[in-house]
């Protein structure tokens, strides 16, 4: 019977639905659309419909709710890379990186 494995992530990830824009740089600049699945400070897992590749220079956007802030909404710009990508039921989705950010108006 197999083990559950040790949680080696160390920081908390919040589940969490939000819009995000994601802009891809990959044969020229696209700018899309996505929804995250959780947010942690060190990362994010995207839904998004694009073709990645791993390793891939991403940034994006996306609001903060107040559960998360215990203030205002807050937008943050972040930039990161594609540590992985999954395929599943016609949906594919990246986890990727928050290398550096920056609150925004």
């Amino acid at each position: 019977m197999a083990q559950p494995q040790p949680e080696k992530r160390s920081t908390r990830r919040f589940s969490l639905e939000l819009p995000i824009t994601v802009v891809y740089t990959n044969n020229g600049r696209t700018e899309l659309e996505g929804q995250t699945r959780d947010v942690s400070s060190r990362g994010v897992f995207i839904y998004a419909n694009t073709n990645f590749v791993e390793g891939a220079v991403i940034e994006f956007v996306m609001t903060l709710p107040r559960e998360i802030t215990l203030a205002e909404p807050i937008r943050v710009r972040c930039a990161g890379r594609v540590l992985r990508i999954e395929n599943k039921d016609q949906r594919q989705g990246i986890a990727a990186t928050i290398d550096q950010y920056d609150f925004i108006d």
